[in-house]
């Protein structure tokens, strides 16, 4: 890209390997001032190759998705809390279907110790996490698998996720526009979501704020199709408001309250509008 400084276009290049670059992180590594260095990602996000987000930045979206092992350091502690409040709603004794995406992969993380679950997944990467541990019971969708991320797409995995009707389904987005809309960026993908959330009785979102300030292409659902989101506490007023006008029940995984210093925290907090 032309007209780049080399220190804009280092920071590009940092951006792209590890998904997100922070103001204080890279003033150290370059040695100039952080307001030096909000002016570079000023810069950058003036020619739509980063977006601002709370205390850095990452790279722009559009059309084509972050690197798979990028997207795990984007926002990974708020992810991981998501992964925990999200497994915590989830009852022994149940079928559940979970979807591609680093957040749903934290989701599977924090199963392992339920019991008699059923857990049908296009993941390989939940599969993995999931398959040795004796009381669940892991089903792979079949079908091409996408060499980027361990995602199983196409028609053979829409079939055999129609066959079931689930208790729970766990899926994510890859952006989340203020209308509502849950974005993607691969229709094959989308395909698989949509049937996932058509053969579910509740269906729960993870998916951290930073997706708000991202953009896709291809259209999963709408928020209104989903019972349960589990966030972090950066989610938007306008679409807490929205959620709270559908009677979607929101959990702020990580969330503080003002006792916190006395009494130990809840690790989600709940708000319905039911």
């Amino acid at each position: 890209m032309t007209g780049l400084t080399h220190r804009q276009s280092e920071i590009l290049n940092i951006a792209r390997s590890i998904g997100r670059v922070t103001v204080e992180d890279l003033s150290r590594r370059f040695e100039v001032s952080a307001q030096t260095i909000r002016k570079d990602l000023n810069d950058l996000c003036d020619r739509r190759s980063m977006t601002r987000v709370h205390g850095g930045a990452i790279i722009a979206s559009g059309v084509e998705n972050l690197a798979y092992e990028a997207r795990r350091f984007v926002a990974a502690e708020e992810k991981k809390a998501i992964g925990i409040a999200a497994a915590e709603q989830i009852p022994n004794g149940c079928s559940l279907f979970i979807n591609i995406g680093t957040t749903t992969e934290e989701v599977a993380s924090a199963l392992v110790s339920h019991e008699d679950l059923l857990v049908i997944t296009n993941n390989l990467n939940v599969a993995m996490a999931l398959y040795r541990h004796p009381r669940i019971e892991v089903i792979v969708a079949g079908g091409n698998v996408r060499r980027s991320d361990g995602g199983v797409i196409g028609s053979a995995a829409i079939d055999l996720i129609g066959q079931f009707k689930v208790d729970y389904a766990i899926i994510g987005a890859s952006a989340i526009d203020e209308e509502g809309a849950l974005l993607d960026f691969d229709y094959r993908e989308v395909q698989a979501a949509q049937a996932i959330i058509a053969n579910a009785r509740s269906v729960m979102l993870v998916s951290d704020s930073t997706k708000f300030e991202r953009s896709a292409p291809v259209r999963i659902a709408h928020i209104g199709q989903i019972q349960t989101f589990v966030t972090d506490p950066g989610i938007p007023p306008r679409f807490r408001a929205l959620c709270q006008e559908r009677g979607i029940t929101v959990i702020e995984a990580g969330s503080k309250t003002a006792d916190d210093d006395e009494v130990p925290a809840e690790p989600a907090e709940a708000v319905s509008a039911s």
